[in-house]
């Protein structure tokens, strides 16, 4: 019996959203606002005649629907895309996110809201929407416009401090408030855990995929990549992180595979009709009552989400060196809420941190500002030409004069060279080290788990964690290596640029003092790190020095091993992310 009323009220949520969303097709507005429609429709608030009888089930089906939409953002959020757009997106995106949040706090308290929801409502104003602003310069014809192009690059940055934005949100409200120690913290063991999934998840996953899709159907590269998917989503709510941040960085890592456009193609159909549900379930929560009683909040919201992101947009686009034309286009064409608001909003909820008048709040606002997404688009670039003449000549002159002074601050010739070298060897640093880090933290969380105390050797605990330990430090000497090695070359950077030949024949002398006080340093944080974050295998400090002493002999007799293993999965990365796919168009 349950089984029909699944299919019946199934039946009814894709057959209302389909109609409306053909109407709205026809109409040439996003068929978005025609699932939320469709979902308001066959609610609970808005007729008498009940046309959902298992709500529980849509929801649950609606979850799923995030799920892939996540993913699908994700595929589309490409490492090589984020490498290229640069610092300018990176300035406009945070400093949208950081006014947005403010003045979405502000709001909230304003009319008397807990502090909890403000924060959330200024959360879910602070991201734009991908999928609406994609379609609405498609449909505009505009995607290849400079603009566009940097909008495009504040999106992706978007995403992916989205990402934070829902980890410190879920830390805040587990605790009631996050210090600032614990806010870096929080930061911290999050950019930990994506820096390691991504090194791992690209020296495997793409290679996997790439494999099962030369030798499968599509149906079976389907099955085998929505396993995938979903997999990495139970290990990151293992871990304690949203089942939202491990859709996203899944698809991202999928999207460095040489089948990505195959692999678009055959999930969108699968998207497309859970993320109906996902609209139309939104649509479900939305009282018309409590929209007519929110009216004046919703109606502040909007107007603060348009002019908010016009000008945090604009702001922010032209600190970052664009003039003040494409970055009013920016501005205009960011100034709407979308599906990552919705994620925050349902985040909220499942937190039950939040009212529930802030979620159809949310969604009112998200309907208006998506409707004048497209008006908004087109009418940037007459605003810019109007505003260009009645502006005086002498604010004009000094904008220009700030664009030309930003176009020409970049180092030119040898000097960008250097920097980017350095900018290499202290990535390459960062990196290995994190990676160090985290073996030992996993090795640590399996020797609390109960799975490495090894009974059969030993019951004796503190021969336990120094078996534990010299796993760790086992699995994780190529990496060590690499850090020693990387921070060496920085160290021997650093001192031929900042030591002058004109101390003489002690010239050679201080800069080799100085070169080795940086791998030494870098040997000393990453230690420091080793024994505060994974002090549960810690052995005692007799037996420590010991294994240390063994490992650097062991080093030193594997040391061309070490560095040949190190190189190989350098090589493998950067082949994952910088050879073109072959599925890609030309």
């Amino acid at each position: 019996m349950h089984g029909i009323v699944f299919i019946q009220d199934l039946a009814t949520v894709m057959l209302v959203a389909g109609l409306t969303t053909v109407l709205f097709q026809r109409l040439r507005q996003p068929v978005v606002l025609g699932y939320i429609i469709a979902g308001l429709l066959v609610g609970p608030h808005t007729l008498p005649v009940i046309f959902i009888h298992d709500e529980e089930t849509i929801r649950t089906l609606s979850e799923l629907g995030m799920i892939l939409l996540l993913f699908a953002l994700g595929l589309e959020f490409s490492l090589k895309k984020l490498r290229a757009v640069g610092g300018a997106a990176l300035v406009a995106a945070f400093a949208e996110i950081v006014l947005m949040v403010w003045i979405g706090y502000e709001i909230g308290r304003f009319f008397g809201w807990s502090a909890m929801d403000s924060l959330f409502l200024g959360a879910m104003l602070s991201i734009s929407s991908t999928t609406i602003i994609m379609k609405a310069l498609e449909d505009l014809g505009l995607k290849r416009e400079r603009f566009a192009q940097l909008m495009f690059g504040i999106l992706v940055v978007e995403d992916l401090l989205a990402i934070v934005l829902m980890a410190l949100l879920t830390g805040i409200a587990s605790t009631g408030g996050v210090a600032a120690g614990e806010a870096l913290a929080a930061v911290g063991r999050l950019g930990l855990f994506m820096a390691v999934s991504l090194v791992v998840g690209l020296l495997l996953v793409p290679r996997v995929v790439d494999y099962i899709a030369k030798v499968s159907r599509d149906d079976v590269l389907l099955v085998a990549v929505l396993g995938i998917c979903f997999g990495f989503c139970l290990l990151v709510t293992e871990l304690g992180y949203s089942v939202a941040l491990g859709a996203f960085m899944i698809g991202a890592i999928v999207a460095e595979s040489k089948s990505l456009v195959r692999i678009e193609r055959i999930v969108m159909p699968v998207r497309d009709m859970f993320s109906a549900v996902f609209f139309v379930a939104i649509g479900m929560l939305i009282d018309p009552d409590l929209l007519l009683e929110y009216a004046w909040p919703i109606t502040v919201v909007t107007v603060a989400v348009v002019l908010g992101k016009v000008i945090t947009c604009s702001f922010g686009s032209f600190v970052a060196g664009n003039d003040g034309r494409t970055s009013l286009r920016v501005g205009m064409g960011l100034a709407q809420i979308g599906e990552f608001s919705f994620v925050i909003a349902s985040l909220g909820l499942t937190l039950k941190v939040t009212s529930g008048f802030l979620y159809p709040v949310a969604v009112a606002v998200s309907a208006i500002t998506t409707f004048l997404t497209p008006y908004l688009i087109r009418s940037s670039d007459p605003l810019a030409g109007f505003l260009g003449r009645v502006l005086p000549k002498r604010v004009t002159g000094v904008f220009g004069a700030y664009t030309e002074w930003m176009g020409n601050l970049g180092l030119q010739g040898q000097g960008a060279i250097v920097m980017k070298m350095i900018r290499r060897l202290v990535w390459h640093v960062v990196i290995n080290t994190a990676l160090v880090v985290a073996v030992f933290i996993i090795v640590a969380f399996a020797y609390r788990r109960g799975f490495l105390h090894l009974d059969l050797l030993t019951d004796e605990p503190t021969v336990r964690r120094s078996l534990a330990w010299s796993m760790a430090a086992l699995l994780s000497l190529p990496m060590i290596v690499a850090t020693y090695r990387k921070a060496g070359a920085l160290g021997m950077l650093l001192a031929e640029l900042s030591i002058p030949d004109r101390f003489g024949a002690r010239t050679f002398r201080i800069r080799s003092v100085l070169g080795r006080i940086i791998p030494l340093a870098a040997m000393a944080v990453m230690g420091l790190l080793v024994a505060a974050l994974a002090s549960t295998i810690l052995p005692p400090r007799e037996v420590a020095l010991v294994l240390i002493l063994v490992g650097v002999g062991l080093t030193w007799l594997l040391w061309r091993v070490l560095v040949q293993v190190h190189a190989r999965l350098q090589a493998a990365i950067r082949d994952t992310l910088e050879k073109p796919g072959q599925d890609h168009p030309e």
